[in-house]
């Protein structure tokens, strides 16, 4: 690339502000997603400017979401994050599809078993009773998008483990079993993914999830029916909490 003229007249833009929106537009029209920017020694030579100059740019670019530093490999394109809407009554598949997406949903693990402790708690049933284990992957573009693992009360829906093979599990729950459902907590953490969750959402292990606990309660009784922890690319979600 050619290099860039920078105005320094004085009451002007300051000058990493404008090598920031040079970027800007460069990442949009010459950039895909995981490509790396040339190193800060090029950039500062091409914009004639000092490297602290040069990083403070780039420090606006990471605060705006735009690129990730990784210490000792580069800076590098992050994806547009996509803006998911967390309510009471929160789908994933009408949530994105009315925001333009395509999704899919696969199931990858579907099982009895007894539930643990903090299952037991969550569901308020007794540890060791009989659970329904879904595990899903779901994809917004034909890209991974987040792991969602789901545990259910077998009592509440036999229907799941017999039936259920992908597309929206509270829409199935509502249709077979004649339950609706409303999300009564989410707590969210930032934590590194495990290696498997790493390699099916196809990122690295060292860059963070977003982990959110969630408890759905039946809309009439508010019996917990189900308890689910799911595991969001950090690099490409934004989570938007409504009342």
């Amino acid at each position: 690339m050619s290099v860039y003229l920078i105005a320094r007249n004085e009451g002007g833009m300051p000058i990493y502000r404008q090598i920031r929106d040079v970027l800007v537009n460069e990442i949009t029209s010459l950039y895909k997603p995981g490509d790396c920017l040339p190193t800060e020694n090029e950039l500062a030579e091409r914009f004639g400017v000092n490297r602290h100059t040069l990083r403070r740019a780039v420090d606006e670019l990471v605060a705006d979401g735009i690129v990730v530093r990784f210490h000792g490999k580069g800076v590098f394109i992050l994806e547009t994050a996509i803006n998911y809407t967390v309510d009471s009554k929160t789908r994933f598949t009408e949530t994105l599809t009315s925001l333009g997406h395509t999704t899919a949903s696969r199931v990858l693990r579907k099982q009895l078993m007894p539930a643990r402790s903090g299952v037991a708690k969550r569901l308020q049933i007794q540890e060791g009773v009989s659970v329904i284990f879904i595990e899903t992957l779901r994809e917004v573009d034909q890209k991974p998008f987040c792991i969602i693992s789901h545990y259910l009360p077998a009592d509440a829906c036999q229907e799941v483990i017999a039936d259920y093979d992908g597309g929206s599990l509270h829409k199935f729950i509502q249709q077979q079993c004649a339950i609706e459902l409303k999300r009564s907590e989410s707590l969210i953490c930032s934590v590194l993914p495990e290696a498997n969750d790493a390699r099916l959402l196809n990122m690295p292990k060292h860059a963070p999830i977003l982990r959110v606990k969630s408890i759905n309660l039946d809309v009439y009784s508010n019996r917990p029916i189900e308890y689910a922890v799911t595991r969001f690319r950090g690099d490409v979600t934004q989570l938007s909490f409504q009342p």
